[in-house]
C-alpha cells in the first residue's frame, strides 16, 4: 500500500526583509524566526496570530512565493526550496479569490489542469465532479462578477481541489464574507478536506475559525511559534501568557505557589487554597506565577454580607451575561450562561466569585 502523501516539515524557517526606512544601514525586519513544524498527511493546521506575526510569510514560503533567508521546506521527505511555485504539488486559496475575470466559472476551475497539460476528457470529467461537489452546477458559463461572494469562494476552492494537490494552502480565504456565510463556508471547507484527506495549512487571524476548523492550532507571535496544540489545549492549557491572553478572554491573578508537584501547584486565590494544574515551567514553590481563569469557568452568587467583590457592570447577551466584578485582586470578568433576564445582578451588588480548580491553570509569570 502506498504511503499517503502530504507530509510537510518546516525546518527552522527564517525570513528577513530589508527595512524600508530612509536611514542607511537600518536593521532588517525579522518576519519569521526559526519556525519548525511537522504536519502529518491529511492534517488540518491553522496558523493563528495578530497582524505582523509571520503567519502569512510562513505560508508564502511553503508555497514558494517567498524564499526563506534560512531553513528548509520538506515535502514527503524531499527538500523543495528550489522548486518553483507552479511546480510544487500544492494549491492555494487566496483572500481575494484571485479568479480570472475574463474566464467563465468552468474555465477558472479548469485553469490549473490546463497549465498541467491534462487531457481534454480528464479535464471535462474533473470539472463536472468539481461543479457537483461544490454546488456550482448550472453556473459553469457565468463570469465571476455574476456570482455572490460565497459562490466565488467555492469556485476558488474548486479550482484548488481539482488539481488534486498534496498540500492545500489557505490565505485568510473567508475574511471577505459576512458572518453567517463565513460560518457555513468553514463547515464546507472542513467537510471537503476531511473527505479528501488533503494536508492543509490555513492562515487566519480569526480565533473562531482556528478553534472550529483545526486539528492543531499554531499560535504565532513576533515571527515565532508560541504553541502548537489542539484547540482545547490552546484554550485550557496555554503554554504562555500571550497565548492565554490572545485566545478568547482570560483573567489573571498573581499568585505565589506554596507547593509544586506532579499534581500541580497549590495557590491561594480569593481567600481559598487550591491545587491547580500547572504548566511544566512552573517548577518550584515561591516563584511568582499567574493563575489563569476563563470567564465561563467562574461562578457568581449574590452575597448580601461580605463576599469577594462587587459588580461594576453587567452586560446581557441573551445566551449569556458578562459581569465585571471588582475584587481585591483586580477586576475579573465572569460569564454566566443562560441567565434569567429578570434576575440579572445590579451594579454595586456584593458577590462571591467561585473558582473551579479543575478548569483553572497556573502559568509562569510573564507580562500579559
Amino acid at each position: 500500500m502506498t504511503e499517503k502523501t502530504g507530509r510537510l516539515h518546516l525546518d527552522r524557517l527564517t525570513k528577513t526583509f530589508q527595512s524600508r526606512g530612509r536611514l542607511r544601514g537600518a536593521d532588517p525586519v525579522l518576519a519569521v524566526d526559526a519556525v519548525s513544524l511537522d504536519v502529518a498527511p491529511g492534517e488540518f493546521i491553522v496558523l493563528l496570530g495578530p497582524s505582523g506575526c509571520g503567519k502569512t510569510t510562513t505560508l508564502r514560503i511553503v508555497a514558494g512565493l517567498e524564499q526563506a533567508t534560512r531553513g528548509h521546506v520538506h515535502l514527503d521527505g524531499d527538500v523543495i526550496d528550489a522548486v518553483p511555485p507552479q511546480r510544487r504539488p500544492m494549491a492555494m486559496v487566496f483572500q481575494n479569490y484571485a479568479l480570472f475575470p475574463h474566464l467563465t466559472v468552468g474555465e477558472n476551475i479548469a485553469y490549473g489542469l490546463r497549465v498541467r497539460h491534462r487531457g481534454k476528457d480528464e479535464t471535462s470529467t474533473a470539472i463536472r465532479i468539481a461543479l457537483t461537489s461544490m454546488n456550482l452546477v448550472g453556473l459553469e458559463n457565468r463570469s465571476p462578477h455574476e456570482l455572490s461572494g460565497g459562490q466565488q469562494q467555492r469556485v476558488a476552492l474548486a479550482r484548488a481541489l481539482v488539481v488534486q494537490p498534496a498540500v492545500l494552502l489557505f490565505d485568510e480565504p473567508l475574511s471577505n464574507l459576512d458572518a453567517k456565510l463565513r460560518g457555513a463556508m468553514r463547515a464546507e471547507i472542513r467537510r471537503i478536506q476531511r473527505r479528501l484527506g488533503i494536508t492543509s495549512l490555513y492562515v487566519t487571524h480569526d480565533q473562531d475559525e482556528a478553534m472550529t476548523m483545526a486539528d492543531r492550532v499554531v499560535v504565532m507571535n513576533k515571527g515565532r511559534i508560541e504553541q502548537v496544540a489542539t484547540p482545547a489545549d490552546i484554550y485550557f492549557r496555554p503554554a504562555t501568557v500571550f497565548v492565554a491572553d490572545f485566545i478568547g478572554h482570560a483573567n489573571f491573578i498573581e499568585v505565589v505557589p506554596r507547593h509544586v508537584d506532579g499534581q500541580g501547584a497549590t495557590v491561594i486565590a480569593l481567600g481559598r487554597s487550591m491545587t491547580i494544574a500547572a504548566h511544566p515551567d512552573v517548577r518550584a514553590a515561591g516563584a511568582p506565577a499567574y493563575l489563569m481563569l476563563r470567564p465561563e469557568t467562574l461562578s457568581l452568587t449574590a452575597a448580601p454580607e461580605g463576599g469577594t467583590g462587587s459588580v461594576l457592570r453587567a452586560t446581557f447577551h441573551g445566551h449569556s451575561a458578562d459581569y465585571e466584578v471588582e475584587t481585591h485582586v483586580g477586576t475579573l470578568v465572569v460569564t454566566v450562561p443562560a441567565p434569567d433576564p429578570q434576575g440579572l445582578l445590579a451594579e454595586g451588588t456584593n458577590v462571591t466569585v467561585g473558582i473551579d480548580p479543575a478548569r483553572a491553570y497556573v502559568l509562569t509569570k510573564t507580562s500579559p
